[in-house]
């Protein structure tokens, strides 16, 4: 047997072709390896002193944070923000290593995450449809039962005003309020309890917050529980344990995202392998 041949035909990259010759004139197999690749848009910490509530960096096309601290603070990234994409995932991560993954398809694959979120009045989308793709939890990891994202079901949901409550990212298996009723209930990531949120102007930063848990305020005094110390000083919030940061990546095709226990980088590839052909 002559040694494994590898070609990368330049013209179809990020595609290589992996072949296997028994001879120069008799391919036995072609292996077809795909790269794709996943983009940091935003990171969020819910306990680094900034506030990336209902009405700050979604909608206003500006870069927030370092690349250094891409993974370790609020981060959003403008150019990534703007391009249009297929697919979101959604990644809690501890220290820039994968807890948890859920990855969607949006109904629309020509709009950027700017565009979505700045799409506020009617607002109250559900830009997703089918659920998860993917849906990873590692092992070990904890606070599940009421996390934002993946202790509930469902589509996610943008832009969720109700009254003058605004939530930015919410899944349709939790609580959706009407959106006339003040019931300050629809809980996820980007929220804020006075704003107008077909606008995104707060009238006072006081019940700003970042990530709130999904919990039934109405079986609590009103009170509501938010992950870390990045909220407004109102004296309804209750200051709980972080769960971890959350990432938004997108991509236009990767379709699938590593899994927990990878660790995160601004730029996430994922290679898709091809079954082989052999000659006869």
């Amino acid at each position: 047997m002559f040694d494994s041949v590898f070609m990368k035909l330049n013209f179809l990259i990020p595609t290589m072709f992996l072949i296997a010759a028994a001879s120069a004139t008799d391919v036995e197999k072609i292996e077809k390896v795909q790269v794709k690749t996943w983009y940091l848009g935003m990171n969020l910490n819910p306990d680094d002193g900034h506030i990336m509530d209902y009405t700050t960096g979604w909608a206003d096309n500006n870069f927030i944070g370092t690349y250094t601290d891409a993974l370790k603070k609020d981060y959003l990234n403008r150019v990534v923000w703007g391009h249009p994409v297929s697919y979101i995932a959604l990644v809690r991560h501890q220290a820039g290593e994968i807890d948890a993954v859920k990855v969607f398809r949006f109904k629309e694959s020509t709009r950027s995450l700017l565009s979505r979120f700045q799409d506020m009045d009617p607002g109250r989308e559900i830009v997703t449809e089918g659920g998860p793709i993917q849906e990873s939890v590692g092992k070990t990891a904890q606070n599940l039962e009421d996390d934002p994202i993946f202790s509930v079901d469902g589509d996610l949901a943008f832009n969720w005003g109700h009254s003058n409550n605004g939530v930015r990212i919410a899944l349709t298996g939790g609580h959706l309020s009407t959106v006339s009723v003040d019931d300050d209930n629809t809980h996820g990531l980007g929220n804020h309890y006075a704003c107008t949120p077909t606008t995104g102007i707060e009238y006072t930063p006081t019940w700003a917050h970042e990530i709130a848990n999904i919990q039934d305020i109405e079986t609590q005094a009103g009170r509501t529980t938010i992950q870390g110390g990045d909220h407004g000083d109102g004296w309804r919030y209750v200051s709980g344990p972080v769960y971890g940061n959350y990432a938004i990546y997108v991509s236009e095709e990767a379709t699938s995202f590593p899994g927990p226990g990878n660790k995160l980088d601004i730029e996430v590839q994922v290679v898709s392998k091809y079954k082989f052909f052999q000659n006869e």
